[in-house]
């Protein structure tokens, strides 16, 4: 599995696919994120932004190979679900990658303290809560991008309109572990207090596992 990782890592490495999602993330980044704002505020921002980079990135991981490559693929490590499976974890290391720098980043220019300024905020809490939040959104940002194209939807029209419907429902809707860390995070922020947001990162990665299951199940059906 090591090896299949390596191998779809490098594909999108050489593909240069990889740079428009990072490039919107990074922009959305310069926007949202200034020197000196509240560190809790400009983490949430930050974390909200990976997950649909992230459903984006397993995309392109998933899509990456021409039909003849994924049998080859497909045939020499021991079927399909396994090879999706490598493409899948491919582009939850390369978003999980990014979402860690993106985390240090905003440790590094952001102010410690609450909106108002006047509340210290522990950075290495407040660390510990932004990698968890970002963490959250990665893993919601796989399962969506995992769910909204091949196995279960081919054409990449619709692959795409769901992908964005998906993203935000999972950002906005109530009872989201994304929703619930990124909140978390900016709520805090007025009062200075620093929620480490572990039951959403749970809730996250079981829904991520169960995505991830079902597309690798149906890779052996549908392909």
């Amino acid at each position: 599995m090591t090896a299949l990782i390596r191998y779809q890592a490098a594909l999108l490495l050489r593909s240069q696919r990889w740079l428009a999602p990072v490039l919107l993330y990074l922009a959305f980044l310069g926007i949202g994120v200034r020197p000196g704002q509240p560190v809790l505020d400009s983490l949430g921002y930050a974390a909200a932004g990976l997950l649909p980079v992230t459903a984006w990135l397993v995309q392109i991981c998933v899509d990456q190979e021409p039909p003849a490559a994924r049998t080859v693929v497909a045939a020499a490590v021991g079927g399909q679900p396994r090879a999706h499976l490598a493409s899948l974890l491919a582009a939850l290391g390369c978003a999980g990658l990014l979402g860690m720098a993106a985390t240090a980043v905003v440790l590094l220019v952001s102010e410690p303290a609450d909106t108002r300024h006047t509340v210290r905020v522990s950075l290495p809490a407040a660390g510990l809560a932004g990698l968890l939040a970002a963490a959250c959104c990665v893993l919601l940002g796989a399962a969506v991008g995992a769910l909204c194209t091949r196995p279960l939807l081919h054409r990449r029209g619709w692959s795409v309109v769901a992908t964005v419907l998906a993203a935000l429902l999972a950002l906005v809707t109530s009872g989201s572990p994304a929703k619930y860390a990124v909140t978390g995070l900016v709520t805090g922020s007025l009062t200075g207090t620093v929620h480490v947001p572990v039951l959403p990162l749970a809730g996250a990665a079981a829904v991520a596992a169960a995505a991830v299951a079902v597309a690798c199940k149906l890779t052996a059906v549908r392909g």
